[in-house]
């Protein structure tokens, strides 16, 4: 019959101890081909709550092989393939390491920190294209004063522009339309038809900067707008380039406007959903932080007004400064309060004593409060005390009850009776 070393036994009965003590241990990584085998027989494992030292957990579960009549040599060569086993078993998934009762990250609990990190919006940016980082182009000076040649010769040069347009020639076009605005640069239509030509040239911030002047010029150009809409929506800018269009089309609204509406506004509207959302996440956040802020002050102010109450204790009265935290402590913590009014020369209050002192051992959730009327006379004052003892009740700062006298056994049944 085989027979286990003295020391492999000591060794095992210390592996079940500390199974015993700390069944997550079970989680290591080194052990996962015998975690395995245990739940293939139905077992069920508690949460992962520490690491244990891998060495440590090799030795002892050689030992429990050897347990079983394995030769210590077996044991291990058969424990340094089961980590190996149970090591790919890991890397292929096979092993489930968010079973029941376990946490993996997806099952982790938010915490009032994490940040919110925001998802990519699905757009159709088929058409956006990169900036035109090119010199600025030349604006004209709206000091200078516009004569009726000056504005007669800008008007021709914006008839060879839209001749050059008409030939496909937007370079040549640019170069009139330039001229023009030099000559007159008080005419909002001269920038927004240059502006419409650099869209033509996918030059978008330059038909900008065009429609930004025209638009200083006159607010109310739909030419402008439109303009400044359709660039906007080549920078990928959908919900500027929504509501430039948008107002372009309630000044006049042309063809090509609604056809460039149908790209933008569902871009526009799925950004704006975006931000609708992740704005409701960010205040659904705050409030919840500020909520935690809050569950967190409510309890250490609830612990710091445990720790001015002493459980199985009667504790001693010596003046108003004194009642007070302790009466606001007990509502705090919607403990019972029991004010007992005494003196030294008061015979039943003598015989009381013991039995208010055995009460407060006995029903650890009530605040037991004795006052010396002759020590504390404003408490005495304050409520109006006649005869001791007394007995006053208080719950969430309001008198609820009282006994006058030294009748133990009613004593206790209002005890009794209030702190339920």
């Amino acid at each position: 019959m085989f027979q286990m070393d003295a020391a492999k036994v000591t060794e095992l009965k210390h592996f079940i101890d500390q199974c015993k003590a700390n069944p997550s241990i079970i989680h290591t990584p080194s052990l996962a081909f015998f975690k395995t085998y245990l739940q293939s027989l139905g077992a069920r494992f508690p949460p992962e709550t520490k690491s244990v030292r891998h060495g440590f957990l090799i030795t002892l579960f050689t030992s429990y092989l050897c347990s079983f009549g394995f030769l210590p040599a077996v044991a291990s060569g058969f424990v340094k393939n089961a980590q190996i086993c149970g090591a790919h078993m890991q890397e292929k998934g096979d092993i489930d390491m968010a079973d029941s009762g376990e946490y993996s990250d997806s099952k982790r609990p938010i915490e009032d920190d994490d940040e919110i990190v925001e998802s990519d919006i699905d757009l159709d940016n088929t058409d956006v294209v990169e900036p035109d980082n090119h010199p600025p182009q030349k604006m004209g000076d709206p000091a200078v004063e516009v004569t009726e040649e000056k504005r007669d010769a800008a008007q021709t040069e914006k008839s060879k522009a839209m001749d050059a347009i008409s030939e496909g020639k937007l370079e040549e076009a640019i170069d009139h339309l330039t001229e023009a605005i030099m000559l007159n640069p008080t005419s909002a239509i001269l920038y927004a038809t240059r502006g419409g030509v650099f869209v033509k040239l996918k030059k978008p911030l330059a038909a900008i900067r065009d429609a930004d002047a025209a638009l200083a010029i006159n607010p109310n150009s739909a030419k402008g707008y439109k303009v400044r809409g359709m660039a906007r929506a080549m920078l990928g800018q959908w919900e500027q380039a929504a509501t430039d269009l948008h107002e372009a089309s309630k000044l006049d609204y042309d063809d090509e406007i609604g056809l460039v509406l149908k790209k933008v506004e569902p871009n526009a509207r799925k950004i704006e959903e975006h931000h609708r959302k992740y704005e409701r996440l960010r205040k659904e956040r705050e409030l919840k932080k500020a909520e935690h802020e809050r569950k967190q002050q409510a309890e250490a102010q609830e612990r710091e007004a445990l720790s001015a109450l002493k459980e199985g204790q009667v504790i001693g009265i010596h003046s108003a400064k004194e009642l007070d935290p302790k009466l606001n402590a007990a509502s705090k913590t919607s403990r019972l309060a029991i004010l007992y009014f005494t003196a030294s020369w008061c015979g039943p209050c003598r015989m009381i004593a013991p039995i208010f002192t055995s009460l407060a051992a006995k029903y650890l959730e009530v605040v037991f409060l004795k006052v010396d009327i002759d020590e504390a006379r404003d408490v005495a004052a304050r409520w109006n005390i006649s005869s001791v003892p007394t007995f006053y009740f208080i719950k969430n700062g309001k008198e609820i009850d009282k006994v006058v006298g030294a009748d133990k056994n009613e004593l206790e049944r209002k005890v009794k009776q209030h702190s339920g």
